[in-house]
């Protein structure tokens, strides 16, 4: 394994003045309700305007929008929907008999009270609401409270807008930051007190939802964008270059890493980079992205490049290898995998119907990306009668008296004929 190119800079790490900060945000909207969140949307987004969006303005706004705009947006809600409901066809309720007079299973039950975190950001990204919204309402949330920050012209952007109606948002607020999230976490007189909150933003965000994990259920903590390519000598160094930048622009903190068995790979995909980075805008974040985080690894073998893949378990995994479907089987860490170089990660950013919202900073290694299942709860059940009771009573009597439980003890026992 050899650096061609080495990240200046690699854990993402909260600060002590980023905790702090979100701890006196949460505490003073806890307390002060409405009147606390509009105070913070006037400190750090210069809003002064009602936090709720009402049905006039989203009808409004939803005028201004072209066809095919709404064209555009209507298949992402469709596919992201269409991926969801695949996917909770697979979590299915039973229940079965483990033994004479045991009988037990499982519920699969919706959270009633979903909290959608929207970012603005730079950019108005068009997929993230649908991508958080529409698993939600596919799981069968009766309540789904979506808050983004009006960054736009004093409000949401409208086609931002529509895409969380178009999913199934029931309360929208123009309100973004860990002042969003602390209000949905315990509630305001206008914003309803939730019990997940699930979606992206940016390191405010990340840590206020930390914060209220607890209190309310969160889907995971999702930092900056990351991309990995695995590459060998097939590949075409000009779709990596273009695959990199393009998680890159996403964030001054976002990290594009490429991996390859080959050296010659190596060595133009980190000369197109550059090419391609001297026609992008002075402002875009892939100039500092790139120039302190990225990197481009040298792999002796096809086995060291999967470890390495392994052990990054990075956001993004994509494999610019023939017949790469055979590797499948050899990776274990990611958020999301995408084979060969056709399967762009942009169609997952934009459409494709799996979800963007995955896994940063190695939690990959212990979660995947928000989906349907982040929205539903499994319960167990079980009814014990007749034979089932004395086999299950016997046994609880005689495991509570070596434990020295009494009360476990005499619940078994008066259920002992």
């Amino acid at each position: 394994m050899e650096y061609i190119k080495k990240a200046d800079v690699y854990e993402q790490t909260t600060s002590n003045e980023v905790e702090q900060t979100v701890k006196s945000i949460i505490a003073t909207v806890k307390s002060g309700g409405d009147i606390a969140v509009q105070e913070y949307e006037k400190k750090f987004g210069n809003s002064d305007r009602p936090v709720r969006v009402s049905e006039e303005e989203i009808e409004y706004c939803i005028r201004t929008l072209t066809k095919e705009v709404k064209v555009l947006i209507d298949r992402v809600v469709e596919r992201v929907s269409e991926f969801a409901k695949a996917q909770l066809s697979c979590l299915t309720p039973f229940e079965k008999d483990f033994g004479e007079g045991i009988r037990m299973g499982h519920r699969i039950i919706p959270i009633e009270k979903i909290g959608a975190y929207v970012p603005g950001g730079r950019f108005p990204l068009l997929s993230s609401g649908p991508m958080v919204v529409a698993p939600a309402k596919v799981a069968g949330a009766k309540q789904i409270v979506a808050c983004s920050p009006a960054n736009y012209k004093g409000g949401i952007h409208p086609a931002v807008l529509y895409g969380l109606v178009r999913s199934g948002a029931t309360d929208i607020f123009a309100i973004g930051g860990a002042q969003a999230i602390a209000a949905m976490a315990y509630g305001t007189e206008s914003i309803p007190e939730v019990d997940v909150i699930a979606g992206p933003g940016n390191r405010f965000v990340a840590e206020a939802k930390r914060q209220v994990f607890g209190k309310v259920g969160i889907d995971l903590i999702a930092g900056p964008s990351e991309v990995m390519i695995f590459a060998d000598d097939s590949a075409s160094p000009r779709k990596i270059a273009a695959d990199l930048l393009a998680q890159a622009e996403h964030d001054p903190y976002a990290r594009a890493v490429l991996v390859t068995t080959s050296r010659t790979v190596a060595e133009t995909a980190l000369q197109e980079v550059e090419n391609f980075l001297a026609s992008f805008s002075a402002s875009s974040p892939a100039h500092e992205s790139w120039k302190a985080r990225g990197e481009v690894i040298y792999a002796d073998t096809l086995q060291e490049g999967l470890d390495i893949c392994n052990d990054y378990a990075i956001e993004h995994l994509h494999l610019h290898i023939q017949n790469s479907r055979k590797l499948m089987g050899k990776l274990y860490n990611y958020g999301s995998l995408f084979l060969d170089e056709g399967s762009s990660v942009v169609f997952s950013d934009k459409v494709s119907g799996t979800n963007h919202t995955l896994p940063t900073q190695k939690a990959a290694r212990y979660t995947g990306g928000l989906w349907v299942g982040s929205y539903v709860k499994v319960l167990t059940h079980q009814e014990i009668t007749g034979q089932g009771i004395q086999f299950l009573a016997s046994h609880a009597e005689d495991q509570s008296e070596i434990e020295g439980l009494e009360g476990h003890k005499l619940s078994a026992t008066v259920r002992i004929k």
